[in-house]
């Protein structure tokens, strides 16, 4: 076995906390992929994996690249307590499995296709926001009126947070996953906002227990395999992934759906063309931005025992991180890969990483294609164009997400499909 390529001349570096690696990672991901498929960042010791063979073979294999220090870059969040944080996307084996089949009892895939009303209705209400703010400014912001609420929304009308309560919910979500420059941590914004969402979560789980309802929470409670039941901080873990990860990608995906499309005119003209669901392109919209620019763009590993990927021997104890984001873009697996393509190979989109694979398949991946569907159909129903500012947007500074704060866009709307 060999060792590593390090950065040890300045010709190749990777630092998943950079700013302007947030901007656009996609040409460091080309260069570890051909100069280095196995990289050792020396600056945080980390063991960086980019090809889509070994990325897939890797998150299928967890007893060697274990979850059970957790998936977060941050080391306050690394160890063997992240569990508890990041429920079963931080356990292994039986622990695993065990949680996952309880938490399945509870989140159905009936209970997410039940949704669709409330899906429908949160869109129509925050579209009329978001189109007024159009027809005042010439512009709304499609993160701020729109994708920044409608996903959180979704989540809580799921758990059952009330809706007096969904802005602060939502505040504190965003504190979680920001990073500010320089930090190479959770910020002390977000170690409170957790500790602070940590509680908020307990009361609502001791409420339930008082007083169950048919929402999620109370679901989780009646759990029950064989006569074990999720513990109160099993389902308060599942909460805050369900709040961490499903609202945060689902915004990014909605974000992102828009940015490359709008980059794209002749693919944009094609979509918003065809409103009706027969001949709809929302699909193949939402499963190219997820191949192309996917949300969740790396995930930590704790390597268990030594093991050899593409020919480098990564040390036993060392932690690795898979990159998603770089996988979705290898030309050994996608045509093209750096082109935007909405007529792409269902084949090829199959073999898409953004949801990972094998027994840490994201649960919440229904969900966030339901919302996607419902939003970008209700959306081409509704507009003959927009356009996307893209000069003016801001981008989340994050090593978890990868998307928008801002996004400005200017839409023209249908008068015709409003009144429909």
């Amino acid at each position: 076995m060999t060792s590593a390529v390090t950065d040890t001349a300045g010709e190749l570096r990777f630092d998943p906390y950079d700013y302007a690696f947030h901007e656009d990672p996609y040409p460091t991901y080309a260069r570890l992929r051909e100069e280095a498929p196995v990289h050792h960042a020396a600056d945080d010791d980390l063991w960086v994996i980019s090809r889509h063979a070994d990325v897939y073979a890797v998150l299928r294999d967890d007893q060697t690249f274990s979850n059970r220090m957790g998936v977060s870059l941050d080391a306050s969040a690394w160890g063997p307590d992240a569990h508890r944080v990041m429920s079963f996307l931080a356990l292994d084996g039986v622990e695993q499995a065990r949680i996952r089949k309880l938490v399945s009892k509870a989140f159905t895939p009936r209970r997410v296709r039940e949704l669709t009303p409330q899906i429908q209705q949160l869109t129509e209400t925050y579209l009329a926001e978001t189109f007024a703010a159009n027809s005042e400014h010439g512009r709304a912001d499609w993160i701020t009126d729109f994708a920044g609420k409608l996903p959180m929304d979704v989540i809580s009308e799921l758990m059952g947070v009330p809706s007096s309560d969904r802005d602060h919910v939502r505040r504190l979500a965003d504190l979680l996953v920001h990073r500010e420059a320089g930090v190479r941590d959770v910020p002390p914004a977000g170690m409170e906002a957790a500790i602070e969402m940590f509680g908020y979560l307990d009361d609502l789980v001791t409420e339930r227990r008082r007083n169950p309802t048919e929402d999620l929470t109370s679901a989780l409670l009646r759990a029950e395999i064989d006569g074990d039941n999720l513990r109160d901080h099993e389902v308060i873990a599942f909460l805050l992934l369900m709040i961490v990860a499903g609202n945060e990608t689902t915004t990014k995906l909605l974000g992102n759906a828009l940015f490359h499309l709008a980059a794209h005119p002749a693919q944009q003209a094609r979509v918003l063309a065809a409103p009706d669901e027969s001949d709809s392109l929302v699909v193949p919209w939402v499963e190219e931005t997820l191949r192309f620019d996917t949300s969740s763009q790396m995930l930590a590993r704790y390597v268990a025992r030594e093991a050899e990927v593409a020919g480098v021997a990564i040390p036993a104890g060392a932690k690795a991180l898979v990159l998603l984001g770089s996988a979705n873009r290898d030309d050994r697996v996608f045509a093209d890969p750096d082109r935007f393509d909405i007529d792409r190979d269902r084949d090829e989109l199959s073999a898409s990483l953004s949801f990972g694979t094998g027994r840490h398949f994201c649960l919440g991946a229904n969900l966030a294609r339901l919302e996607a569907k419902v939003v970008l159909s209700e959306l081409v129903r509704r507009v003959t164009d927009f356009e996307v500012h893209a000069d003016d947007a801001v981008r989340v500074h994050s090593t978890s997400v990868r998307g928008f704060a801002s996004l400005p866009v200017t839409f023209t709307e249908n008068l015709l499909g409003k009144s429909a």
